[in-house]
């Protein structure tokens, strides 16, 4: 008899970053020492019939209101048939980004793990065990910590130092200092001449550039010092592939886009209208593991690379099942405050600066289904009082 979802809970929880704040605008977070800022996160139980409960921490509040619109249609459904509610949902969700595909999916697939004692990787099928990790670095910020290019490069030394054999630069933004770039290729240059030849570079202004012209000033140093990829660099929030087909044409650095696209299609789109050379992929964003696959093998069909957004026990699966991805991103780091993940694993899995081997690597959980253990105990005693159950 084919196993069936009982019940589905999503609670609410918050917890704090400490010496962390945000920039002038509120949106970037940034180092700022005796500062405290509280991030909400969501954590989701798919509990079944058989006595196995799929698991997910993580989603957003948009994300979580999409859950509510079609949590009712999953209870009493078969938890193994992803595929099929993977194209329900989609539809159901079409006026929206489908966002709240995402955790449920993940979910979904945990609970297919733990049914079949198997960590996910071995279902998608495993290419690999151990990733390369990049270190992803906090945007720039006025507080003594990422203050100033000496202050990228030292960081970067420090990471090459660590093990890592990448690194990306989060630039400044979010005011009128965002409009002068003098700076940020200062940190291009001064990155570029620390680590250049013994890294791969990265640069993700996070759509900070005003104008397609400062895109172009802060590419040409990309290209000065050989950087490995060039993503979301101006306020067409990442999304115009006639913008940034006409970037890849004036620029020899690779083109990284579609982390702010969402959807199958539009993302093939990209790829075959030749508007980027890495497409970004990421479980929670995009449809879950099902959708974030679905865009690995479309970028293997087109001959190129999918880079996964952020880190996480799911991305871990992801990026093993997949041949062609370069990179875990190792996100996001600083000399002076911790990564941004929540503490919420009772076990030994962990996201932060020093999670790497001396190889500069990370290691695909082998438990079943996501292979890491959440911490019950501190979700339920940071609960927001934000709860939904759907029986």
């Amino acid at each position: 008899m084919a196993p069936e979802i009982t019940r589905i809970e999503s609670t609410e929880f918050s917890y704090e970053l400490d010496d962390v704040g945000t920039d002038e605008h509120g949106f970037n977070l940034v180092y700022e020492p005796g500062e405290t800022t509280t991030r909400k996160l969501f954590a989701l139980r798919v509990h079944t019939d058989e006595g196995i409960t799929g698991e997910y921490v993580g989603g957003n509040s948009p994300g979580a209101a999409q859950v509510n619109m079609f949590a009712d249609y999953l209870v009493g459904k078969n938890p193994l048939e992803r595929e099929k509610h993977w194209s329900e949902i989609k539809r159901a969700l079409r006026k929206y980004d489908r966002m709240g595909i995402g955790p449920v999916d993940i979910a979904l697939w945990d609970f297919a793990g733990k049914y079949y004692d198997a960590p996910i990787h071995e279902l998608l099928g495993t290419y690999r065990e151990r990733i390369p990790a990049y270190a992803s670095t906090y945007h720039g910020d006025e507080h003594g910590g990422l203050d100033s290019p000496t202050a990228f490069a030292d960081f970067a030394e420090e990471a090459r130092d660590a093990g890592y054999s990448g690194f990306k630069i989060h630039g400044w933004g979010g005011g009128d200092a965002s409009r002068d770039l003098t700076r940020e290729i200062d940190a291009v240059h001064a990155v570029g001449e620390a680590v250049g030849d013994e890294m791969d570079l990265m640069h993700d202004p996070a759509c900070e550039l005003e104008t397609f012209a400062d895109a172009l000033k802060l590419g040409r140093a990309l290209d000065e010092e050989g950087f490995f990829w060039y993503e979301d660099p101006f306020r067409d929030a990442g999304i115009s592939q006639h913008a940034h087909r006409k970037l890849r044409q004036k620029l020899d650095t690779p083109i990284l886009q579609t982390e702010h696209v969402r959807g199958l299609e539009v993302k093939s789109d990209f790829a075959a209208s030749e508007s980027t050379d890495f497409l970004r992929a990421d479980p929670e964003y995009d449809g879950g593991i099902t959708g974030a696959i679905k865009i690995a093998r479309v970028a293997e069909g087109f001959g190129i690379d999918t880079e996964f957004h952020a880190p996480g026990p799911a991305q871990r699966h992801c990026i093993a099942a997949t041949r062609n991805a370069n990179y875990y991103e190792m996100a996001l780091v600083h000399p002076n405050a911790a990564n941004t993940t929540p503490p919420v694993y009772a076990g030994d899995y962990e996201d932060q600066f020093d999670t790497i081997d001396d190889d500069g690597t990370v290691s695909v959980p082998h438990g079943a289904g996501l292979g890491v253990e959440y911490d019950w105990d501190y979700i339920e005693a940071n609960a927001t009082g934000s709860r939904h159950v759907y029986e």
